[in-house]
């Protein structure tokens, strides 16, 4: 039986602020609870709990694109990543994925994505290319590369080095690493270098 998504929160965040913050803990509390839970969960994590959970993922196994898009969603259809990053302000967002079109479900080349939050009128829909990391255990989400397509709905692809979305997008990378079956930990970085900025994401299905 699940527990109340408060709690979830609550005991998530207890177990990120012991002294040696154990990566098993929390996976174990984030698949034991429903979806509902897990995005209430995240979402109350803070600057201090994110980066412990980025490190602890250090040692997690790795990550791979079929992890965020499961093969047995269709190629073009979005799978949608809740999530709560560390800045200031407008911390609710979410991360949507597509497979392409003509791409081995169990194991992709690349997805297409792009973030949806509220700012995105101003700063552009932030479009991405993942790719899995050849010599780690992540997921690199690159920002310096667009789509040739998107799923219908989608806003249209907009580039991230012209205006307020060069400031906000531009020259990033995303790492991710596993933290559960749905949940997983990214870090930004710009031209290769940590910007002590994280962020939290549940995958919907």
């Amino acid at each position: 039986m699940g527990m109340a998504g408060k709690d979830a929160a609550v005991e998530l965040r207890t177990r990120l602020r012991e002294a040696s913050a154990a990566l098993a803990p929390v996976s174990q509390l984030l698949d034991g609870i429903s979806h509902a839970e897990r995005v209430a969960a995240i979402r109350g994590l803070g600057r201090r709990e994110q980066r412990a959970l980025y490190a602890a993922a250090a040692s997690a196994p790795p990550l791979r694109l079929s992890d965020l898009v499961p093969p047995g969603v269709p190629a073009m259809t979005q799978v949608r990543h809740h999530g709560r990053n560390t800045l200031p302000a407008f911390t609710w967002f979410e991360k949507r994925f597509c497979r392409p079109p003509g791409s081995d479900p169990e194991r992709p080349g690349a997805l297409f994505g792009f973030n949806f939050q509220r700012l995105a009128p101003l700063t552009g829909p932030g479009y991405f290319i993942a790719r899995d990391d050849p010599a780690g255990r992540e997921v690199r989400i690159d920002y310096r590369e667009l789509p040739a397509e998107h799923p219908p709905g989608w806003p249209a692809i907009r580039s991230n080095e012209r205006g307020l979305a060069r400031l906000v997008y531009g020259f990033m990378v995303d790492r991710l690493r596993r933290v559960s079956q749905h949940v997983s930990i990214g870090s930004a970085t710009r031209h290769g270098r940590e910007l002590g900025s994280w962020f939290v994401l549940a995958r919907e299905v």
